[in-house]
């Protein structure tokens, strides 16, 4: 009989470990404090503190339950695995066996929390696909991104609000902006921020040659009350309202109130037209346009500003950070994290996980260098 103690005490570190990164003693004291709150008659007289209270709530309370079952499950296996041994039966060293694999596999989920270090991590995010060299092979790269970012979102149970399409001029789209909502967003998509790059047999070229295409994505945190943090001076604002150019259902609604917002200042552009009318296209505009800045305030404080402007200067070659490859050979490698694939259809599929999770590590070793 396999004498499973030592994997059950590797389980054991691994999940008081997790006590400490997801804090419990911390969310333990601060649950009831927010039961509380969130219980009060006239909470949703402020409707932002109370959305904020009970996402929050939410959130602790997942996180805590989370914990609780997984020590709960590691618990009733070790009883299994001392009454196997006593007993010398194999039947139930075998359910320990099969418990142990499915543990593991949740604590190694679960230790994913530890790398979201990131004081915005948990927010959702503000991202920006936009085409870059390439012609039409790079729009239609820009809206296959957009459909791989998407259908990554509905994996993970995300949310996408699609705020604006720009259509390109033969095929695909020339930008679009969107938020992808969800406990963790930001801390996911941070990783692709950056020049993605495709090389094809272009469906585009008569002489079916081979074509590459880039498109950039951009990728900041996003806050409801982004607006109270940061002052946006009128004065500093082009408000230019147009027609939605979209096909309606496929993106977003066609309407005539659409609104385009450039902040002089900096040169960054939000646009919104799925809203009902211009003042809620505006008003999403608005958010978008102080969830960037605010995000610009940042780099400036950490003093990477010149490096992902730098990233984001040249749409081209030279500036990527991964390469997707479907001709002459399929493989899809992150260059900054050396992490790669053969399944190309399954990451333009939605499949991004490994590669989010290896940029993560990655950049925590990095930083701690």
């Amino acid at each position: 009989m396999i004498d499973h103690r030592p994997r059950l005490a590797e389980l054991r570190s691994r999940l008081d470990e997790a006590h400490g990164y997801l804090r419990i003693d911390e969310l333990s004291a601060r649950r009831p404090q927010l039961e509380t709150e969130a219980s009060r008659p006239d909470l949703w007289d402020d409707p932002e503190r109370a959305r904020q209270v009970t996402a929050e709530l939410a959130a602790v309370t997942d996180d805590i339950e989370r914990y609780e079952r997984l020590r709960s499950e590691l618990e009733d296996l070790e009883t299994l695995d001392e009454l196997a041994r006593e007993e010398d039966d194999e039947a139930a060293a075998g359910e320990v066996a099969e418990g142990l694999e499915r543990l593991a596999a949740q604590l190694d989920e679960l230790e994913l929390r530890s790398l979201f270090t990131g004081e915005y991590d948990e927010r959702d995010a503000v991202c920006q696909v936009k085409s870059g060299e390439g012609g039409t092979d790079a729009q239609d790269w820009a809206e296959m991104l957009l459909r791989m970012y998407t259908r990554w979102a509905e994996r993970r149970g995300f949310t996408v609000e699609i705020t604006a399409v720009s259509e390109g001029t033969e095929a695909g789209i020339s930008s679009a902006e969107f938020i992808v909502k969800g406990r963790y967003a930001y801390g996911w998509l941070q990783s692709e921020h950056g020049v993605h790059r495709l090389v094809r047999i272009s469906p585009f070229n008569n002489e079916g040659k081979r074509q590459t295409a880039f498109a950039s994505v951009q990728v900041v945190p996003f806050f409801e009350d982004v607006t109270d943090r940061i002052e946006i001076d009128e004065k500093d604002l082009r408000i230019d309202t147009y027609r939605s150019s979209g096909a309606g259902g496929q993106h977003v609604n066609v309407t005539d109130s659409a609104v385009r917002i450039t902040h002089l200042p900096t040169g960054i552009v939000t646009s919104c037209q799925n809203e009902r009318s211009q003042h809620q296209n505006k008003e999403r505009a608005l958010q978008m346009l102080a969830a960037k800045l605010l995000d610009l305030e940042r780099q400036r404080r950490e003093e990477e500003l010149a490096q992902i402007a730098g990233e984001q200067q040249n749409v081209g070659f030279g500036s990527q950070i991964r390469s997707y490859v479907l001709q002459p050979y399929q493989m899809v490698k992150d260059l900054r994290t050396g992490h790669e694939t053969g399944n190309v259809e399954g990451v333009l599929d939605g499949d991004l996980d490994a590669f989010m999770e290896a940029w993560l590590r990655w950049s925590r070793a990095k930083a701690a260098v």
